[in-house]
């Protein structure tokens, strides 16, 4: 690494932000590199949001990390079959998706709607979706 301060000249402008940036988190807030202290609304996102460096996340995923950290969708994991049963009973399906995003998941719907029309409707295909919308 060269000795260049920080700065986001090589971080593509998908939106704008705020200048600060963010250096550590505890709890529901963040801190910024002049120690600022911000309530973090956000805390995360989406699917993680779980606030910063709460000790039974860093329990768990210290403990993960020394058996399994991630393992490729071509294989199954203990934990993937333990939530999978979960949730199959506690909904009462058949069978679930883990997905690892909204996207994914949008994208698994879309999939099984177009097969359940395709052997259950006589062939129906078509999906309505929205305009401009984030998935």
């Amino acid at each position: 690494m060269s000795n260049d301060p920080i700065n986001d000249n090589h971080v593509m402008k998908l939106n704008e932000r705020p200048p600060p940036v963010m250096v550590r988190g505890a709890g529901s807030w963040l801190y910024d590199t002049d120690g600022n202290r911000y309530l973090d609304f956000v805390q995360g996102w989406a699917v993680n949001s779980l606030g910063h460096s709460a000790p039974e996340v860093q329990r768990a995923l210290s403990s993960q990390s020394e058996k399994l950290l991630t393992a490729s969708p071509a294989y199954h994991n203990e934990n993937q079959l333990l939530l999978s049963t979960a949730l199959a009973r506690a909904t009462g399906l058949a069978s679930v998706i883990l997905a690892t995003s909204g996207a994914e998941a949008n994208d698994c719907a879309i999939k099984l709607a177009r097969k359940w029309g395709r052997t259950r409707r006589n062939g129906a295909f078509e999906v309505i979706t929205t305009n401009d919308g984030f998935h």
